[in-house]
C-alpha cells in the first residue's frame, strides 16, 4: 500500500468521528440545557439512538454480504449512497424545532437516523481494510494511518463544536456571583434560552456547528472514493461460496478469540462512551471549570492523536496484548480529579486520558483483523465473513455503549438534574463524580481482566500469516 493510499484510506473514515465526538461531548448537555428535554427523555433518545445504530449492524452486514461485485467494488457503493442523507440527519439532530411538545420525537427521529446512517457507512468502511492488502504489517500500518485521522477527526470535531457552542453554556450570571450565593436568582438564572425560541443564540451557534460539521463529510467521501482501490478477496477461489449470513453470524458467535475480544473492548468502549458523555457536564457542574471545558478537551484530543504512532511502534515492539495495558492508565488521574477537583489536575488527567483513549481505540481495529485471519484459517473454502466480524463487532460495542448512556442519563434524573441552573444539588455532583470515575475504572479493569485470555499471541499471527501465504 502506498501513503497516498493509505492516507485518503484514513481520511474517508475522519467525517465519521468528526461528527460523533461532537455529538459524544456535546449532545447530552444540549438535550438538557438547550432543548430543555428532562433527564429522563434524554436518555431515552440516547439509549434508543445507539441501540437503533446498532440494530442496523447486523442489518447492513446481511445485505453487504449479499452485495454483488460493482465497477467500484462491493463495498464502495454503500459508502457513496448514505453519506448525502447522512449530512441532512446530523443536521437536524441539532436544529432546535419551535415546537416544546414533540421535541423528544425530533430528536430521538433524527438520532436515530444519524446513527442508522453512520452504520451503513461504518460496517462496510472498517471492512474495507481486508480488501487493501493481504500482509497483516500493511493493514497494522493502515490501521495506524487511519486511528491516527479518527482522532485527528476526533479533535478537529470537539475543537470545532466547543469553540462554536462554548458561548451557549457561559453564564455571565453565574460567573459574576460569588459561589456561596445561594438566593433564588442564583438556582434560576435568566441567561439561558427560553425552550420555545428557535432563533435564540444558544440555538443558532449549534446549528452553525452542525452545518459545518455536516459538510466535512462530504470532502471526506470523495477523497476516500478517489484515492482508494478495493480489490476482490484474494484468498477465495471461484468455487468458493459466501458463507450465508445467519450461518456466519453462528459461526462468528463461536469463534474464541472473537467472543473474548469482542467482550473485552465492549467493556472498555462503554467506559470511553461515559468519559466522554459525562465530561463536559462534569467540568459545568461538578468541578468548577465551565470556562475550561472546551480546552480541556481539545488537551484530551490532542494527547491521543500525538500517541497514535507511540502506540503502534509499542504494539509492533511489545505485542498488542501488552499495549492494553495503557487503557487503564486514567484510572487513577480520573480518581485523583474526581475527589481534587484542581485546575492543573484536570489538564494533566486530560493529557493522560488522551493517551489511554488513544490505545483503547487503537487496539481493537488492529487485533480484529487478526481474528479475521484465524477464522479464515479454520473455514479456508467460505467468503464474505468479513463483514459479519466487524458488523456483529460495532453492533456489541454500540450496545453496550447505548445501554450505559441510558443509565448515565437516568441515574441524573434520579438525583435530580435541572437544566438551566448554575448550582447542582449535591447529589447530582456525586453522580457525575461516580460516572467520570468509579463507573469508567470498574468496566476498564473488568474488560483487561477478559483480555488477559484473549489466545492470539505474536507468535501464532506469525503462523497464521504463513498458514495463509501458502492458501493464497
Amino acid at each position: 500500500l502506498s501513503i497516498c493510499g493509505k492516507l485518503c484510506y484514513a481520511i474517508g473514515g475522519a467525517p465519521n468521528q468528526v461528527a460523533g465526538s461532537a455529538a459524544a461531548f456535546f449532545l447530552q448537555i444540549y438535550l438538557l440545557d438547550i432543548a430543555h428535554i428532562t433527564p429522563f427523555h434524554a436518555s431515552l433518545v440516547l439509549f434508543i439512538g445507539k441501540a437503533s445504530g446498532a440494530v442496523t449492524d447486523p442489518v447492513a452486514g446481511f445485505f453487504i454480504s449479499k452485495s454483488r461485485w460493482t465497477k467500484i467494488g462491493r463495498l464502495m457503493p454503500w459508502m457513496l449512497a448514505c453519506t448525502p442523507f447522512t449530512v441532512v440527519s446530523y443536521f437536524f439532530m441539532w436544529y432546535l424545532p419551535p415546537f416544546v411538545s414533540g421535541r423528544v420525537a425530533w430528536y430521538l427521529t433524527f438520532y436515530c437516523l444519524f446513527q442508522a446512517l453512520t452504520t451503513l457507512f461504518q460496517v462496510p468502511y472498517s471492512a474495507l481494510i481486508m480488501f487493501l492488502s493481504t500482509d497483516q504489517k500493511e493493514r497494522d500500518s493502515a490501521t495506524a494511518y487511519r486511528m491516527t485521522m479518527e482522532v485527528l477527526g476526533t479533535l478537529i470535531g470537539a475543537a470545532l463544536q466547543g469553540q462554536i457552542v462554548a458561548s451557549a453554556h457561559v453564564s455571565h450570571h453565574c460567573t459574576v456571583n460569588a459561589p456561596g450565593n445561594t438566593t433564588d436568582s442564583w438556582h434560576h438564572p435568566p441567561s439561558f434560552p427560553d425552550p420555545s425560541d428557535p432563533l435564540s443564540h444558544q440555538a443558532k451557534v449549534y446549528m452553525i456547528a452542525a452545518g459545518v460539521i455536516g459538510s466535512v463529510y462530504l470532502l471526506g467521501i470523495v477523497i476516500l472514493f478517489l484515492g482508494v482501490k478495493e480489490k476482490d478477496d484474494p484468498y477465495a477461489l471461484h468455487s468458493d461460496r459466501a458463507i450465508p449470513f445467519c450461518k456466519g453470524l453462528g459461526l462468528t458467535m463461536k469463534h474464541g478469540p472473537y467472543v473474548k475480544l469482542t467482550a473485552s473492548f465492549l467493556l472498555i468502549s462503554t467506559a470511553v462512551q461515559l468519559e466522554q458523555s459525562n465530561f463536559v457536564l462534569f467540568c459545568t457542574h461538578a468541578a468548577d471549570l465551565r470556562n475550561h471545558f472546551q480546552y480541556l478537551v481539545v488537551t484530551i484530543l490532542v494527547s491521543a492523536a500525538v500517541s497514535i504512532p507511540f502506540w503502534q511502534k509499542f504494539l509492533q515492539r511489545f505485542g498488542k496484548k501488552c499495549a492494553a495495558c495503557g487503557i487503564s492508565w486514567m484510572i487513577p488521574f480520573a480518581v485523583m480529579l474526581v475527589t481534587i477537583p484542581n485546575l492543573i489536575l484536570a489538564y494533566l488527567v486530560a493529557f493522560v486520558s488522551g493517551l489511554s483513549i488513544a490505545a483503547s481505540l487503537l487496539l481493537p481495529w488492529s487485533m480484529l483483523p487478526d481474528v479475521v485471519d484465524n477464522f479464515r484459517l479454520q473455514n479456508p473454502h467460505g467468503k464474505g465473513h468479513e463483514t459479519i466480524f466487524y458488523s456483529s463487532y460495532v453492533f456489541f460495542t454500540k450496545m453496550s455503549a447505548g445501554i450505559g448512556l441510558g443509565i448515565s442519563a437516568a441515574g441524573l434524573e434520579f438525583t435530580g438534574y435541572k437544566p438551566g441552573i448554575c448550582r447542582q444539588s449535591n447529589d447530582v455532583i456525586l453522580a457525575l463524580k461516580i460516572l467520570i470515575g468509579a463507573v469508567p475504572a470498574v468496566l476498564i479493569l473488568a474488560g483487561l481482566f477478559i483480555l488477559l485470555f484473549y489466545p492470539i499471541t505474536e507468535e501464532s499471527r506469525r503462523e497464521t500469516k504463513l498458514a495463509l501465504e501458502e492458501l493464497r
